[in-house]
């Protein structure tokens, strides 16, 4: 978590606070979520992170609405911020508009028109080796996020970015409530070779063969004993989840996604 100065005195005719105070409080707040230590449905008490994160309440105020917009945080009138709490439904409208949002990317940029797009691709992929070889699970958590924002981006098309952003962060999010089924599944150098064999298959340019990639690199790990901490069992969810669980046993040991896409 990053040192982050006090702000500017509460109170006056505040326009904005500082751009890079909300935005380390944005970036400090969002590591807390996706690193467990803010978990769904907490509160998240005001007090104690200003006092964390050295700073003052109008930035961090801001930094929750920044938050709230990407559909991690809710404000509830008089009771203050929580951490949102993701229901079955939402998982399965999360999981199924991302697969989604991935293929659009992929037949928009595969072949890729402009190869610069992919050193960011490359850029965070050897960041995630980086912390692999170190075994720190935590910081693999941006990298990853970036990589894969980064296979989106190789379309070009900020607005599928900007909507993918929204819709990742907050699987990411409820991949933390299960990082134990995670991480009896795969080693993090296991996993940078499945990010790498994606990445392999982009730069070939072939795109049939980057969506059957993207078939079988994702993780249902996260989805072990889901009913039990979700709720929100509608038809279409559990319907969702049966055709997933169906999928994984009919791919077999061998061929079946072994642990997490943190990002």
């Amino acid at each position: 978590m990053p040192t982050v100065q006090n702000g500017p005195p509460e109170g006056g005719r505040r326009i904005a606070s500082p751009p890079s105070m909300v935005q380390l409080a944005t970036e400090a707040l969002l590591r807390m979520l996706l690193n467990g230590e803010l978990r769904p449905g907490d509160r998240v008490v005001e007090n104690r992170l200003t006092h964390e994160l050295g700073i003052s309440r109008p930035p961090l105020r801001e930094a929750l609405r920044v938050l709230e917009q990407q559909g991690l945080v809710v404000q509830v009138p008089r009771r203050g911020a929580y951490v949102t709490r993701l229901s079955l439904h939402d998982l399965y409208e999360l999981y199924t508009l991302r697969g989604e949002l991935e293929r659009i990317a992929v037949e928009l940029g595969v072949p890729c028109k402009d190869p610069a797009r992919l050193d960011r691709c490359r850029r965070a992929l050897a960041v995630m080796q980086d912390f692999a070889e170190r075994g720190d699970p935590s910081a693999m958590l941006e990298p990853a996020y970036e990589f894969h924002a980064s296979v989106i981006g190789i379309s070009g098309h900020r607005r599928l970015e900007d909507a993918y952003r929204s819709v990742q962060l907050q699987m990411m999010m409820c991949m933390a409530m299960n990082r134990l089924a995670r991480s009896q599944r795969e080693t993090l150098i296991e996993d940078v070779g499945r990010h790498r064999a994606l990445l392999d298959r982009i730069e070939e340019g072939d795109r049939d063969a980057v969506l059957a990639e993207l078939a079988v690199h994702g993780d249902k790990t996260f989805l072990v004993g889901i009913e039990e901490r979700l709720d929100g069992h509608t038809p279409d969810a559990l319907a969702w989840l049966e055709r997933v669980r169906s999928a994984e046993e009919q791919a077999g040991p061998h061929n079946r996604p072994a642990g997490p896409t943190f990002g």
